[in-house]
C-alpha cells in the first residue's frame, strides 16, 4: 500500500534522467596539464576517442609544451582545447605565432582565459582586449570563454555579466562558434541559479559546467581556495555528511542533480560537464565509466535542485 507521505516517482522521468546522466558521462570533457599528457603513454586507455581535452597554461609555463601536448592529443585521436592566455602574450606577433603553431598541431578550438600573470606581458590585459584586437578573426578557431557561478575575486557581478554579453555579441558579429565553460562548484544550485541569472547575457551560447572529479577532500579544499570557489566549499563543509566524507569526494550526487535539471528544463543552455581531475586521470576516468554503467537513483536528487 502506498503511504500518503511517500514520494511518488514517474518511471518515465527516472528513465529520462538516467539517459541524461549517461549522456553527461559519455560526452564529458577533461582538463589535463601538458605534463600529464606528455607523461602518459596510454591516454587511449583512459579517454574515449574524440574526448575534448583542455590544456591549461600554468604560471611560468612554456607554451612550447602546450603545443607539444596538443600534437600528442590529436595524434592519439583526442580533441585538444588549449588555453589561450591573454595576459601571457608578449605581442601581436607572438600571438600570431602561437595561433599558427596550434593550427599546425591540429587544434581547432581555444579556451580563452585572462591568465594568472600579475601584470600583462604585452598588449592584452584580459580576454576582452584580445577579442577587441581583431587578432582571432584571422583564424578559424572556435572559442570557449569562462563563466564564474560563484563570482571572481577581481570582478564584480555586473562586470562579469557585461563581459559575457560582449563576448556573446562578438561571436554573433564575427560568426564565431563560441561556448561557455564554468569554474567548478560543489552544488547544483550554484550552477543553475547562475544560469538563470546569466541566461539573457549568454543565449544562445551552450554552457558546460565545471565539475571537480573524485579526490581527497583535503586536496579539493586546497584547489577551491586557489580558485576562489568559496561559497560551495563552505556549504560542503557544513553538510551533515561531511564528517563521513572527510577522506574523499565524489561528484555523483551533483551530476545526478544536474541530469535531473536537464530533464526538467529541456531547453536549457546547459549542455554538458567539464571535469577537473584533481584526483588524477585514471581515477576520474574510472569514475566516469562507472557512472555511465550504473543505474543511479535520480529521483533522490530532485530535492537538491
Amino acid at each position: 500500500m502506498q503511504l500518503v507521505h511517500e514520494q511518488m516517482t514517474d518511471p518515465s522521468v527516472d528513465n529520462a534522467c538516467d539517459e541524461e546522466l549517461d549522456s553527461l558521462a559519455r560526452s564529458a570533457s577533461m582538463e589535463l596539464t601538458p605534463r600529464q599528457i606528455l607523461g602518459t603513454d596510454d591516454l587511449n586507455r583512459w579517454l574515449a576517442p574524440g574526448t575534448a581535452v583542455y590544456v591549461p597554461f600554468l604560471p611560468k609555463a612554456d607554451y612550447d609544451d602546450t603545443v607539444k601536448a596538443c600534437s600528442q592529443l590529436r595524434a592519439t585521436g583526442l580533441d585538444p582545447v588549449p588555453h589561450f592566455p591573454a595576459r601571457a602574450i608578449a605581442s601581436q606577433e607572438q600571438g600570431r605565432e602561437w595561433l599558427e603553431r596550434l593550427g599546425a598541431a591540429g587544434v581547432d578550438k581555444l579556451m580563452l582565459i585572462a591568465g594568472d600573470n600579475d601584470r600583462p606581458a604585452g598588449p592584452f590585459k584580459d580576454t576582452l582586449a584580445l577579442l577587441e584586437s581583431g587578432l582571432l578573426t584571422r583564424y578559424p578557431f572556435a572559442l570557449g570563454v569562462a563563466g564564474h557561478p560563484e563570482g571572481h575575486p577581481s570582478a564584480d557581478h555586473p562586470s562579469l555579466m557585461q563581459a559575457l554579453q560582449i563576448k556573446r555579441d562578438y561571436a554573433a558579429e564575427t560568426r564565431t562558434r563560441m561556448w561557455v565553460t564554468t569554474q567548478f562548484a560543489f552544488e547544483a544550485g550554484s550552477f543553475t541559479d547562475w544560469l538563470h541569472t546569466a541566461g539573457d547575457h549568454l543565449a544562445p551560447l551552450p554552457v558546460y559546467f565545471g565539475i571537480a572529479g573524485p579526490t581527497k577532500l583535503r586536496t579539493l579544499m586546497a584547489y577551491a581556495a586557489q580558485c576562489g570557489v568559496g561559497v560551495s566549499a563552505r556549504a560542503l563543509m557544513r553538510h551533515p555528511e561531511t564528517t563521513r566524507l572527510l577522506r574523499s569526494w565524489t561528484p555523483d550526487g551533483l551530476v545526478e542533480a544536474l541530469a535531473q535539471y536537464r530533464v526538467a528544463h529541456p531547453l536549457t543552455l546547459f549542455r554538458g560537464i567539464h571535469l577537473f581531475p584533481f584526483g588524477g586521470l585514471k581515477r576520474t576516468s574510472q569514475w566516469l565509466e562507472d557512472l555511465s554503467n550504473e543505474s543511479p537513483d535520480c529521483a533522490a536528487s530532485r530535492s537538491s535542485i
